[in-house]
């Protein structure tokens, strides 16, 4: 009986949907399954994007995820020939390996594209774990974040579940914001032009009373 009330609870469920950009072999895959299974995979073939779907607890909150992850290769690649992805989802999480500085300087660009966009981002440094072969320092990639104007995390999806954790649920706390924001700002203006449309109708009826 609990479960069939939970069940029917499942359709109201708010989503998030997030977009993992980055380039081959940053740690995309292993990044979003360390978040939804805990589990680390050490090699994944990427050949083809994917979008994974869980219901996750955001303080208290049931929220239905849906990751997409995407499929880029090289430096040649841009952010904009996954413009599917970018009209499909609520927030991106952009990755680079700290051991690689393409990956790096691919996230910059990203940058230069995305500037016009209020789409909520939070930026990983991943592959902490390979700290003798670091290319990118922290302080690059706190720089980094600060020109997104979003959070920053160098972690390990090797080695570390629970910041690969918080990571992810930063996010999705920044795409339900501006969900409820974005929302509210509809009932704003549904309000006043409500608003409007009264006075405008009791003027009309004041001034037929007074003809008559």
């Amino acid at each position: 009986m609990t479960t069939r009330g939970i069940r029917r609870k499942k359709s109201y469920l708010v989503d998030a949907k997030i977009a993992v950009c980055g380039q081959k072999s940053v740690g995309k895959s292993a990044l979003t399954v360390r978040f939804l299974t805990k589990r680390y995979i050490g090699e994944y073939d990427h050949q083809a994007d994917k979008v994974h779907k869980h219901e996750i607890l955001v303080d208290t909150e049931a929220v239905l995820v849906e990751i997409w992850d995407t499929c880029m290769f090289d430096e040649n690649d841009s952010i904009s020939s996954k413009a599917e992805a970018l009209a499909w989802c609520d927030g991106l999480l952009l990755v680079y390996s700290i051991n690689d500085r393409d990956s790096f300087n691919f996230i910059k660009k990203v940058k230069q594209e995305l500037q016009n966009s209020d789409t909520p981002v939070l930026l990983i440094g991943n592959k902490a774990d390979l700290i003798h072969l670091r290319q990118v320092s922290t302080e690059e990639g706190e720089i980094l974040a600060k020109d997104f104007d979003c959070k920053f995390y160098e972690i390990s999806a090797a080695e570390q579940v629970h910041q690969v954790s918080d990571a992810f649920l930063d996010l999705c706390r920044e795409i339900l914001q501006a969900k409820r924001k974005s929302k509210q700002s509809f009932i704003d203006k549904i309000d006043r032009m409500l608003g409007g449309a009264r006075y405008y109708s009791r003027g009309k009826s004041d001034s037929a009373i007074q003809k008559e």
